[in-house]
C-alpha cells in the first residue's frame, strides 16, 4: 500500500474552476462561420468591382456553398444548447452590449442573403437548372436587380460575422486566454484565409488563383503578426495571462498549436504559394486543404486550451 499525504484539497478533480464545458460543437460552428464570412466577403467585394465575370468562383461558384456552411453550423450551434426550445428568445430583443446578440442577429440577415445572392446565380453555374414555377423566375429578377444592395450588405454583415467568431471568445473574462481584443482580428483574417483558399481551390481561371494565392499570402503575413502580438501581450500582462500564454509555449497545447496551425496551417502554404507565384506548378487544392485544416485547428485549440486558463488568484 502505497502512503501519501494530502496537504492541499487541490489535487481533487474539479478543485479548481477548469470545466470543459464546450466541445467540437463551438470550435467547427466558428469555424464553418468564419469560412463563409471570408467567401461572402470577397464575392461581395469583387461584385461591387465589377468583376464577376472575370473571378466567377469567387461571386458565382464559391457563395452557393455559404448556406450549407452556415446551416451547419448552426445546427452544430444549436446540438450545443442546454435549453433548445428557448433559443427564439434570442430574437426577441437586441443587446448591444451581448455579443451573442450581435451574432444572433448578423446570422439573421447574413444566412437568407447567401441563399438569396446564390439563387441569383445557379442558372448561370448550372444551365440545365430550371425553376418549376414562374413566380419563381419572376423573384429571381427581382433579386438579380438588387444584386448592388445585397452585396454592399453582404460587405459589411461579413465583416460583422468574421470579427463576432473572435470576440464571442473574447467576451468570456473569465478565462484568460480568451479576454483579449486581437481574438476578433485574428478570426477575421483567419476567416477570409479559409475563404481565399476554397475561393483559389474551386477556381479555373489561373489569373483568379494567381489573385487569391497573394490575398492568402498577405492574410497569413496577417495572422502571424495577431499570434505573435497575442502572446507578446500576454506575457507582458498578469500572472494569469502569462500562464494562459504559457499553455502554448511549453505547456500541452504547444505542439499542436505551432506544428498543425502555425507550421502546416501557414507556413507550409505560405511557402507553396510563393513558389507558385514563382513560375512552378503546384496543385491548387494542396495549399488551400492545409489553411483550411489549419484555421479549423486554430479554432479546436483557442476553444478548448481558453477552458484550461484560469483565475487563481
Amino acid at each position: 500500500m502505497k502512503e501519501e499525504l494530502i496537504v492541499s484539497g487541490r489535487l481533487n478533480e474539479y478543485i479548481d474552476p477548469n470545466l470543459h464545458i464546450w466541445g467540437w460543437e463551438i470550435p467547427l460552428y466558428l469555424f464553418l462561420g468564419g469560412l463563409a464570412a471570408g467567401i461572402l466577403f470577397f464575392a461581395a467585394l469583387f461584385y461591387l468591382q465589377g468583376k464577376e465575370n472575370e473571378y466567377k468562383a469567387a461571386v458565382k461558384w464559391a457563395p452557393l456553398l455559404t448556406p450549407i456552411f452556415l446551416i451547419l453550423g448552426l445546427t452544430a450551434l444549436f446540438l450545443d444548447l442546454h435549453h433548445k426550445p428557448y433559443f427564439w428568445q434570442l430574437y426577441t430583443n437586441i443587446k448591444f452590449q451581448s455579443p451573442m446578440s450581435w451574432g444572433a442577429w448578423t446570422l439573421m440577415v447574413v444566412t437568407p442573403l447567401s441563399i438569396i445572392w446564390s439563387a441569383t446565380y445557379i442558372r448561370e453555374v448550372f444551365p440545365k437548372w430550371d425553376w418549376k414555377y414562374r413566380w419563381l423566375y419572376q423573384l429571381e429578377e427581382f433579386f438579380q436587380s438588387k444584386r448592388t444592395e445585397m452585396a454592399w450588405i453582404l460587405v459589411v454583415f461579413s465583416v460583422i460575422l468574421g470579427i463576432y467568431t473572435g470576440i464571442l471568445l473574447s467576451a468570456f473574462n473569465a478565462r484568460p486566454l480568451w479576454n483579449t481584443s486581437i481574438l476578433g482580428p485574428l478570426f477575421l483574417a483567419s476567416g477570409l484565409s479559409a475563404g481565399a483558399a476554397l475561393i483559389m481551390m474551386m477556381s479555373k481561371n489561373k489569373l483568379e488563383r494567381k489573385l487569391f494565392s497573394k490575398l492568402d499570402l498577405i492574410l497569413i503575413t496577417l495572422e502571424l503578426f495577431f499570434i505573435v502580438h497575442l502572446f507578446m501581450g500576454f506575457l507582458a500582462s498578469t500572472q494569469v495571462q502569462i500562464e494562459a500564454a504559457e499553455l502554448f509555449l511549453g505547456g500541452p497545447y504547444t505542439l499542436p498549436f505551432w506544428i498543425f496551425v502555425v507550421f502546416i496551417g501557414m507556413i507550409i502554404p505560405a511557402f507553396l504559394e510563393w513558389w507558385e507565384l514563382k513560375g512552378h506548378h503546384i496543385p491548387a487544392y494542396l495549399p488551400a486543404m492545409l489553411i483550411l485544416f489549419g484555421n479549423i485547428m486554430l479554432r479546436f485549440l483557442i476553444t478548448y486550451a481558453g477552458q484550461a486558463s484560469r483565475y487563481l488568484y
